[in-house]
C-alpha cells in the first residue's frame, strides 16, 4: 500500500546511484533539463519519493532494475518529494510512491504504490514500445540463456561457471540458483545440490526453477538407490512384465542416469497395465519427471499426449 506524503520520520536513503546516463536523482531546478527536454528523445519515467517512505525502498531498486534491463530505451529521474515540495503539488502528488512516465514533453503513463516486477517490466516495455524502440534482453538473461543452453548440451563445466557468475552480480537469482543445482545433479554432486536448495527461502520454493530443480534432485537420489541394479531390475521386468516394484524402480534408474525417454517408457507402461497401482504412484512419478525436464521440453510434451491418450482411452 502507498504511503501518503506527510508521515513517516526521516529514515535511509534509496540505495546506491545507477548509472548516470539512465538513472540521475533530480530536483525542482532540473526537472525541466533531467525530464520534459530529456524526454524529446527518449521517456523519461520519473518517481516521487521520500526517505521516511516504506513502499518507495520496496519499488526504488525494483523500477531501478527495469530500467537498467531496457538498455537505453527509458531514463529515470529520481525526486525526493521532501526536496521538492513545490513541484510535487504542481504535480498534485498526495501520495507515495507516485511515478510519471513523461515522453515528447507530456505525462503519458504513470501509477501510484509499489508494484510488482512483473508490471514494472510491462510499464517499461509499454514506453519503449511508444519510442519506436523495444527493449533488448539484459546482460543477465542473454547469460542465463546461454547457461541453459550449455546445461541442455551436457556442458556443465561451463554452464556452472556461467550461473555462478551471475549469483556474483544476483546473489537472489533464482534460475541461476536452479540451474546451478542441476548442475551440481548431473555431476553427481547430490548432497551438495541439496545443501544449495535448502538455502532457497520458504517464499521463493515454488517458483517453477526451483520446483524443478528439487524434483530432478529426488529423482536422482532415488535412481542413485537403483542404479547398481539396473541389471538385476531388468531381468526381473522380462522375466515378469507385471513386477511393478521392478519396473518402478528401473524406470527411476534409467531417468537418473541419463535414458530419460526409456524411464518415460516404463512408468507409462505400469499406467497402462495397473492404473490404479501402488495408489497411482507411477502417474505420480511421471508428473516429477515432466516437472524434472519442464513444461517445454520436448519429451515431456509427447509423454503427456501418451498419458491422456491412456487415462481418457
Amino acid at each position: 500500500m502507498e504511503q501518503l506524503i506527510g508521515g513517516g520520520k526521516p529514515g535511509g536513503g534509496m540505495g546506491g546511484p545507477g548509472p548516470a546516463d539512465l538513472i540521475k536523482d533530480g530536483s525542482q531546478a532540473s526537472f525541466r533539463a533531467d525530464v520534459l527536454d530529456a524526454s524529446m528523445q527518449v521517456p523519461v519515467i520519473v518517481d516521487f519519493w521520500a526517505p521516511w517512505c516504506g513502499p518507495c525502498k520496496q519499488l526504488g531498486p525494483i523500477i531501478e532494475k527495469a530500467v537498467k534491463d531496457a538498455r537505453g530505451a527509458v531514463k529515470l529521474v529520481k525526486i525526493n518529494v521532501d526536496e521538492a515540495q513545490e513541484l510535487a503539488a504542481q504535480m498534485r502528488i498526495q501520495s507515495i510512491p507516485a511515478v510519471y512516465a513523461f515522453f515528447q514533453g507530456r505525462p503519458v503513463d504513470g501509477f501510484v504504490g509499489a508494484q510488482p516486477e512483473s508490471a514494472l517490466k510491462q510499464f517499461v516495455a509499454r514506453l519503449a514500445k511508444l519510442a519506436g524502440g523495444e527493449p533488448g534482453p539484459s546482460p543477465i538473461d542473454e547469460a542465463l540463456e546461454h547457461a541453459e543452453a550449455a546445461l541442455k548440451d551436457g556442458d556443465h563445466e561451463a554452464a556452472s561457471a556461467i550461473y555462478s557468475q551471475i549469483l556474483e552480480h544476483e546473489p537472489d537469482n533464482l534460475k541461476a540458483i536452479a540451474g546451478l543445482a542441476r548442475c551440481l545433479i548431473a555431476v553427481g554432486e547430490l548432497d551438495q545440490a541439496k545443501q544449495f536448495l535448502a538455502k532457497v527461502p520458504a517464499a521463493q520454493a515454488n517458483d517453477p526453477a526451483i520446483s524443478a530443480a528439487r524434483a530432478a534432485l529426488e529423482l536422482a537420489e532415488a535412481g542413485s538407490k537403483a542404479a547398481g541394479q539396473s541389471q538385476e531390475l531388468r531381468a526381473r521386468v522380462e522375466a515378469n512384465p507385471k513386477d511393478f516394484d521392478a519396473r518402478f524402480a528401473l524406470a527411476q534408474a534409467l531417468f537418473a542416469g541419463g535414458d530419460k525417454e526409456g524411464g518415460v517408457d516404463h512408468l507409462l507402461e505400469i499406467i497402462r497395465m495397473n492404473r490404479a497401482w501402488n495408489e497411482e504412484a507411477a502417474r505420480r512419478e511421471l508428473v516429477k519427471f515432466f516437472e524434472a525436464m519442464g513444461p517445454t521440453d520436448p519429451l515431456t510434451l509427447s509423454s503427456r499426449r501418451r498419458l491422456s491418450s491412456l487415462l481418457f482411452s
